[in-house]
């Protein structure tokens, strides 16, 4: 897989993961908004993406349930979760480079909001981004 399309799987990555004790997240349709900003010289505007997902308790409660896409080429090096949230480690190799990837997120009921780090090293060299994570239940599925 290309770095570049390994990159872009990633910044689609929403993480969440199932605990003992389902996370304080309220089932639901959930609207969550990701923006993306690029640290460095590179004149690369903030990256925005949103979609809709529909949550039920039974996802919560099932220990399989998780937001965090494992893609080819990534591997989950760390997770603690508790039911208020959680953070994690992540790195990801591809031809031509490797990420680093660190997230924490925050399960506040009816909102999440995390933040995802990720510093990427590559034969064109490194570059740093940021993406900010919102998440709201906007009703019943």
């Amino acid at each position: 897989m290309p770095f570049r399309h390994l990159l872009a799987s990633l910044l689609l990555a929403m993480p969440l993961a199932a605990v003992a004790e389902a996370p304080n997240i309220v089932p639901g349709q959930w609207a969550f908004t990701s923006t993306t900003s690029v640290g460095g010289d590179l004149p690369i505007p903030d990256q925005t993406q949103s979609h809709e997902e529909c949550i039920a308790q039974g996802d919560l409660e099932d220990e399989e349930f998780s937001f965090i896409e494992e893609e080819e080429g990534c591997e989950l090096l760390d997770q603690q979760v508790t039911v208020d949230g959680m953070d994690y480690r992540m790195v990801c190799r591809a031809e031509g480079g490797e990420a680093s990837i660190i997230g924490r997120m925050d399960f506040l009921g009816e909102r999440v909001e995390g933040n995802v780090d990720i510093l990427v090293d590559s034969s064109a060299g490194q570059l740093r981004m940021t993406t900010a994570i919102d998440g709201q239940r906007i009703g019943d599925c």
